[in-house]
């Protein structure tokens, strides 16, 4: 049984939630692509927990996580989150974490390289997360990248260094005027972070072949969401990665195995962390109501998150794309206290209504069409049954079914791993 979760729209959709709860009817959770540029938060018994690199099923007892080899690793960065998990009592060891061989590691310089450009571009920036992702995976297709498993071969891997140094200083140096990177300073970022990691490296691949020849149940874990996709997101303000749910078997060291199942996560509203084209965005009060109401603020970078109201088009979009065969609709609760709510139906280009996501370079010039419903002016966080929630909140909910043609089977009434509806 191999399925995956994904996001449907532009990130922030409450995955890592979403994995947290599925992840007990799972053995193995493996992310497949992506790095620390993005964080999925969850709240348990055992507290709130941010995961920028690790999956989220790190957080269940018994379940496999496994690191694919469609991720970028930030060593440094991984060697921080691992410690603040065994401090909050999670056990993270290489019997329950396996990082593939194949994963490309982050460099100190693809950090400074990502911090360098976004102060060049300054007003013009992408609004990367200066976490060094497009850097990395530029690095990687170039093949000039170093992968996790070069770590069991520290003579060769020192060998390699001082060409891609002075490579890289070409760009350091002579593009950005910074000081050049040093070989031995490498050297020691290798030692001091990637050494600890030995044992957790292995073939991925072989190991998830094996797992589901045994039978055991493989969940796919993915950031972001199909609008940041690399391929098919709001180019090129997107990620540097695929993240839809095809690219799953592949970043994951199985692309000779098929999804039996995908898991859509999509808002009962809308949110976007970054630049580019946001069509049914809203600004002034209206949007910092609901950002406050929904705690949206980045979990990696902190920054506070767009907003806006359901959006039906670019949802069906992200609906295709990622091949879904259900949804599970995250932060319902957040709308409850209104009288009236808003969805974007469409969008108007020259005096035309689309109903389909268009290209990304006329998003500028579309307009959002909204359409209001009632709301409910009460609190659903206690309810565990669909026949528990307000004719209103039913109707919503089963008014998205129809626009994005897809089935939604669960309902997340707060953050709690308990608080959600199945139906």
């Amino acid at each position: 049984m191999l399925a995956s979760i994904v996001g449907i729209n532009w990130g922030d959709e409450g995955k890592g939630r979403m994995v947290d709860l599925l992840s007990k009817d799972y053995d193995i959770v493996c992310r497949y692509q992506g790095g620390n540029n993005a964080g999925h938060t969850v709240i348990n018994e055992r507290g709130k927990f941010i995961l920028n690199l690790l999956p989220s099923g790190i957080l269940r007892e018994g379940v496999v996580c496994v690191m694919g080899p469609g991720m970028v690793i930030d060593i440094r960065h991984l060697a921080g989150e691992i410690a603040r998990l065994r401090e909050a009592g999670i056990s993270v060891s290489p019997e329950n974490l396996k990082i593939s061989d194949r994963a490309v590691i982050t460099m100190p310089y693809h950090v400074q390289q990502d911090c360098l450009e976004e102060a060049r571009l300054a007003d013009k920036k992408f609004g990367s997360t200066r976490r060094g992702i497009a850097f990395v995976y530029a690095d990687k297709y170039q093949k000039k990248a170093f992968r996790m498993g070069e770590l069991l071969h520290p003579e060769r891997l020192k060998k390699r260094l001082p060409d891609i140094v002075e490579w890289k200083n070409l760009t350091i140096v002579n593009a950005y005027g910074a000081e050049p990177v040093k070989v031995e300073d490498m050297e020691a970022y290798f030692e001091e972070y990637g050494a600890p990691l030995k044992d957790y490296i292995c073939d991925v691949g072989l190991y998830l072949n094996e797992a589901n020849a045994a039978g055991k149940k493989i969940l796919l874990e993915a950031q972001l969401g199909a609008l940041r996709d690399l391929d098919y997101g709001i180019y090129p303000y997107t990620s540097s990665s695929n993240n839809i749910a095809a690219y799953g078997p592949i970043g994951a060291g199985v692309p000779n195995l098929k999804l039996d199942k995908t898991i859509g996560i999509m808002k009962a509203y809308s949110s976007c962390v970054g630049e580019g084209p946001f069509t049914a965005e809203y600004f002034g009060e209206k949007a910092e109501k609901l950002r406050n109401a929904g705690g949206e603020y980045g979990a990696a970078t902190g920054r506070p998150r767009r907003v806006g109201p359901f959006d039906a088009v670019a949802s069906k979009y992200g609906i295709r794309c990622q091949g879904a065969d259900e949804i599970a609709l995250t932060k319902l609760d957040i709308l409850s206290g209104h009288e009236e709510l808003e969805i974007c139906t469409g969008y108007e280009l020259e005096g035309k209504v689309l109903k389909e996501f268009p290209f990304t370079d006329v998003l500028d010039d579309c307009k959002p069409v909204f359409e209001k419903v009632k709301g409910w002016n009460c609190d659903i966080s206690a309810c565990r049954r669909a026949e528990d929630l307000p004719r209103e909140a039913l109707d919503y909910i089963r008014l998205l079914e129809k626009l994005c043609d897809c089935k939604i089977r669960y309902v997340s009434v707060g953050a709690e791993r308990d608080a959600y509806i199945e139906q």
